[in-house]
């Protein structure tokens, strides 16, 4: 058989795999699994596997994963043959194989094949094996409903936090994406925190989304990059303003204005009161009498769900400026008390 027609008849029969519909052909899926190893050098590796195949002699294999945050880069088969370039549409990907000639299908636990990723974006992600279409030696064909995920988690590893207390935390944050470094390779952890810059955490932290059109300050333009993380904490009623009409999102955030916003968000989140008298449980700051009238109630109730603590052993300084480190702590603390993390 020459050249040419052996081509042929690869195509044909990779064509007949890739027009096979899923609904027509659904059995019961064959034992299959997802695995993905460590991100190395800002790429992670997928392997798909197969246990107890039967006369596997070509596949279709569709995928889903998230194209904001993962790039295929490269897919290789397990098995012998000849593959079709990955069909990459959006969020799909749709890989097909196929043995040539006259040849036994492969039978038992097997490798059917890897996809090599490029991190494009730090956080976590879900790639998900959703269907299997298989032709064995007799061209006889099934296809298989699937559905086996598998998370990819890449951490950005800040190198500027070597030794902190905070490390543990901020890279779990980083990790699933609820927070960012200052570049690529610095958190910054002692820099101070804008009241605007802690409101689109904590609103992104906790997926705030209100149907509220305006806000009512007038120093938070509408074009501005936190706008919409304002307006929708404000109406959750998780901020409030400096005054009726200023919020002073470039003011850096107080302690104390912090904890207040911690023990609202998760009154929000738990639909609990706020303000509740808890004196009896609490330990007791010296210097409480230094912290806002309006801010005590939260900040006991902050430091009584075990989100915030002082600084010192009895001195909450609800006057200092919070810290990126803080931010971040106080932000996990929160997500664990409402056990979203």
């Amino acid at each position: 058989m020459n050249r040419r027609v052996i081509i042929s008849q690869l195509l044909l029969l990779v064509c007949f795999l890739m027009l096979l519909p899923i609904s027509a052909y659904a059995q019961s899926a064959p034992s299959i699994l997802l695995t993905a190893a460590n991100p190395v050098d800002g790429k992670v590796t997928i392997t798909m596997s197969g246990n107890n195949m039967n006369d596997l002699y070509g596949y279709e294999a569709s995928l889903a994963f998230d194209s904001g945050m993962l790039e295929l880069v490269e897919a290789k088969s397990g098995l012998e043959g000849f593959s079709v370039s990955p069909v990459v549409k959006g969020n799909e990907i749709v890989l097909a194989h196929t043995k040539i000639g006259n040849v036994a299908g492969e039978n038992g636990d097997l490798l059917i094949g890897t996809l090599t990723f490029k991190i494009r974006k730090y956080g976590a992600s879900t790639v998900t094996w959703k269907a299997f279409k298989t032709i064995d030696s007799r061209l006889a064909a099934q296809t298989y409903a699937i559905d086996e995920s598998v998370s990819v988690v890449a951490a950005r590893k800040f190198v500027d936090l070597e030794g902190h207390w905070a490390r543990e935390d901020i890279e779990l944050l980083a990790a699933k994406g609820v927070i960012e470094g200052m570049d690529e390779d610095h958190f910054v952890p002692e820099a101070h925190v804008t009241r605007a810059q802690f409101t689109a955490l904590l609103a992104r932290a906790l997926h705030i989304q209100t149907d509220a059109k305006q806000n009512p300050f007038t120093d938070v333009s509408p074009g501005s990059w936190y706008n919409e993380a304002v307006r929708s904490a404000f109406a959750a009623g998780v901020i409030q303003g400096v005054t009726e009409t200023s919020f002073a999102p470039e003011q850096k955030i107080a302690r104390e204005d912090m904890a207040v916003m911690m023990a609202r968000a998760s009154a929000y989140v738990a639909g609990a009161a706020t303000g509740q008298s808890l004196e009896g449980d609490l330990p007791i700051f010296a210097d409480m009498e230094e912290a806002s009238e309006w801010a005590r109630a939260d900040i006991r109730a902050a430091v009584h769900l075990g989100i915030i603590n002082g600084r010192e052993e009895n001195r909450f300084v609800p006057k200092d400026k919070a810290t990126r480190a803080e931010a971040a702590v106080v932000i996990k603390r929160l997500l664990s008390s409402l056990s979203l993390l």
